[in-house]
């Protein structure tokens, strides 16, 4: 069936009526701020005392972006008698953000955790120099990096958290064992008075001893 002459301008007058009768879902920026996600990209923040200048990051920046200086220092020795040991110590951490396409591959690879997402994303700068970012910026962007999020509730504890629970509240036990004061014993009922022993029935004299009593006729002295 051939279609009707106008059918096609006619579909296309409808959908820009109903779309016109709609109400606007344009936000209002800046006047109205958006919602982001909670993983948004927006700039990267350091915590610069996490930081080892191990080097990783700026290794693994696919755009070389980042740029660190470091020195090292010698650390007297923990104990008598040891030896003396060298550390690095961090004199630059720099990121120019207009060289930077957010993969967050120097994120990932930290090994101890020194570099964060913020979800902040209004720092555009007339002047291409100022989105280099050095380390005292790149510390402010830490106050705005967001809590992480909660575990989920059905999940197994991690064993580092039940071990530390487990000598916490065992640790607690022994300091409320140690405080409390010790319990007075209770005083010994007294003992009924023993009944007074009954005085003992003489007995009756044995035939030795009746015949020694009894006086000897033939002795001297004696009774005819």
């Amino acid at each position: 069936m051939p279609p009707i002459p106008g059918s096609g301008l006619a579909k296309g007058l409808a959908v820009t009526l109903r779309t016109m009768t709609k109400k606007t879902v344009t936000a209002q920026y800046p006047e109205t701020e958006p919602e982001l996600p909670p993983r948004s990209r927006g700039v990267i923040g350091l915590f610069e005392e996490n930081c080892t200048v191990c080097m990783l990051c700026a290794r693994e920046c696919p755009d070389w972006c980042i740029y660190i200086d470091s020195h090292k220092e010698t650390v007297p020795p923990a104990a008598p008698g040891g030896r003396e040991r060298s550390r690095n110590v961090l004199d630059r951490f720099a990121i120019d953000f207009s060289l930077c396409m957010y993969c967050g591959i120097c994120i990932e690879v930290c090994p101890f955790d020194a570099l964060f997402w913020s979800p902040e994303f209004e720092y555009a700068e007339t002047d291409i120099h100022e989105l280099t970012h050095e380390r005292d910026k790149l510390r402010e962007w830490m106050w705005t990096v967001p809590e992480p999020p909660a575990l989920d509730p059905g999940a197994e504890e991690p064993k580092e958290i039940a071990a530390a629970r487990k000598t916490a509240d065992k640790l607690a036990a022994q300091q409320a064992q140690q405080a409390q004061p010790a319990q007075p014993s209770a005083p010994a009922a007294p003992s009924a008075p023993a009944a007074p022993a009954a005085p003992a029935a003489p007995s009756a004299p044995s035939a030795q001893e009746t015949a020694t009593n009894e006086p000897d006729p033939d002795a001297k002295g004696g009774t005819p």
